[in-house]
């Protein structure tokens, strides 16, 4: 949200469990205090609790906020309800997170709201600095793989995506980014796919690939930002690329597809009846590619040995 045009101030904490080594919880819990004083002095007249349902921890930091109003969805019997005083209630029907969030406008305007795509604003010059690292991509088309995800059912193997990147660079056009959460896997606080990228990375040698590991937020958008096309699984990237407007092929586990399909941009789902993506083939993958670009491509590959 930084530098967002719709976006005046930000506020961000720390979880006491998440704060940096060699920070107290003490220091957390007094920055925190110094933030809610920051936000109590902008003296804001309505907080909206931008989540699925009427929940006490959300709740409970609005009302600290000094807020006037405070709005959000209410459900029948809870006792949170008393305390929003712009209730809307919880959708009962099955949609898609943007659309039921996007209900939270009717207290506050008379008139047809319609739901727009999402949109996210890149950082240029961290942009520009990560175009410099690549070659000349005229007449390039950039295709991401982004191969991390936090749910086990989400995860697909690193040599299917090493036989995924071959069979798509056998169009010389195309120029590959490949984008991972760093660090290993055995962090017990944000584990990290190093092993499965450094796996990837060996199996691609002499490919056109440029290995892109984001550190920071920031990294991973402008990142992003610079491609045609990203392949990944359901998860974080994949909301970011599409508020950057990118076309999507997006695997999904156990996710429901409904709430939480790319929003705003063309893309391609593939979920086996399983709903855990080791069941999906590199063929599934390359012909969903191959319809999301508007391209017939060799669905013949070469197997490459891990």
């Amino acid at each position: 949200m930084v530098g967002h045009p719709d976006v005046d101030n930000l506020y961000v904490y720390t979880k006491a469990k998440h704060r940096e080594k060699g920070e107290s919880a003490l220091g957390v819990y007094w920055k925190r205090l110094l933030l809610l004083l920051k936000m109590r002095s902008t003296r804001y007249d309505v907080a909206v609790l931008a989540n699925g349902g009427c929940m006490p921890r959300p709740l409970r930091w609005a009302r600290q906020t000094g807020a006037r109003h405070i709005l959000g969805f209410t459900e029948p019997g809870s006792p949170l309800a008393s305390q929003i005083n712009l209730p809307v209630a919880s959708p009962v029907q099955v949609m898609h997170e943007v659309e039921m969030l996007m209900n939270l406008m009717q207290p506050l305007t008379d008139e047809p709201v319609s739901t727009p795509g999402l949109s996210l604003v890149a950082a240029t010059d961290l942009a520009e600095a990560i175009r410099g690292k690549l070659p000349d991509l005229v007449g390039k088309r950039l295709v991401g793989l982004h191969i991390s995800a936090r749910k086990p059912s989400q995860q697909w193997p690193a040599q299917r995506f090493i036989e995924l990147a071959h069979a798509i660079a056998k169009d010389t056009s195309v120029h590959l980014m490949l984008f991972w959460s760093p660090g290993s896997a055995d962090n017990p606080f944000h584990p990290g796919d190093d092993e499965k990228a450094a796996l990837i990375m060996e199996g691609c040698a002499g490919l056109p690939l440029t290995p892109l590991p984001t550190h920071q937020l920031d990294e991973l958008m402008s990142g992003l930002s610079l491609l045609d096309v990203l392949i990944c699984s359901d998860g974080g990237a994949m909301h970011v690329a599409a508020g950057l407007g990118k076309p999507i092929v997006c695997m999904f586990g156990d996710s429901d597809v409904a709430k939480w399909h790319p929003w705003g941009v063309p893309y391609k789902v593939l979920q086996p009846v399983s709903k855990n993506v080791i069941d999906l083939s590199v063929t599934d993958l390359l012909s969903a590619y191959g319809q999301l670009v508007g391209q017939d491509i060799d669905l013949v590959r070469t197997e490459v040995s891990a």
